[in-house]
C-alpha cells in the first residue's frame, strides 16, 4: 500500500469513527458538537493515546475514560477549538472505544 493509498484509509477510517460516534452519542450531547469537532477529538484521542503508549514501555496500558475527556476539554481550549465539557467529551472518548471494540469482534 502507497503513501496515498494509507491516506485514503485513514480518511475512510476517520469517517467511518465520526459516524459511529454520531449515532453514539445522546440525542442532547449530539447537538453540542460539530461533524468538524468530532474528526478533531479522534486525532486528540490518537494523539494521547501515542503519548500513553511511549509511557508505557511495553507494558500494558489502562485506558481512563475521565483523564482522556479532560485531556481533550484542555487540549480544545490551548487550539482555540472551544470550551468543551468533558462530561460531554466522556461520551465522545467512550463511544470511540466502543468503535475500536466493534471492529474487533
Amino acid at each position: 500500500m502507497d503513501f496515498e493509498d494509507e491516506l485514503l484509509q485513514d480518511a475512510e477510517d476517520d469517517r467511518l469513527t465520526v459516524e459511529f460516534i454520531q449515532n453514539y452519542l445522546p440525542q442532547d450531547v449530539k447537538e453540542k458538537f460539530t461533524e468538524e469537532d468530532l474528526y478533531y477529538f479522534i486525532d486528540v484521542i490518537g494523539e494521547y493515546y501515542v503519548k500513553l503508549i511511549d509511557k508505557a514501555h511495553g507494558d500494558e496500558i489502562d485506558i481512563d475514560i475521565d483523564e482522556v475527556a479532560n485531556y481533550i476539554a484542555k487540549q480544545a481550549k490551548k487550539d482555540q477549538m472551544g470550551e468543551f465539557s468533558p462530561e460531554d467529551l466522556r461520551w465522545v472518548v467512550d463511544g470511540e472505544l466502543e468503535y475500536g471494540e466493534s471492529l474487533e469482534g
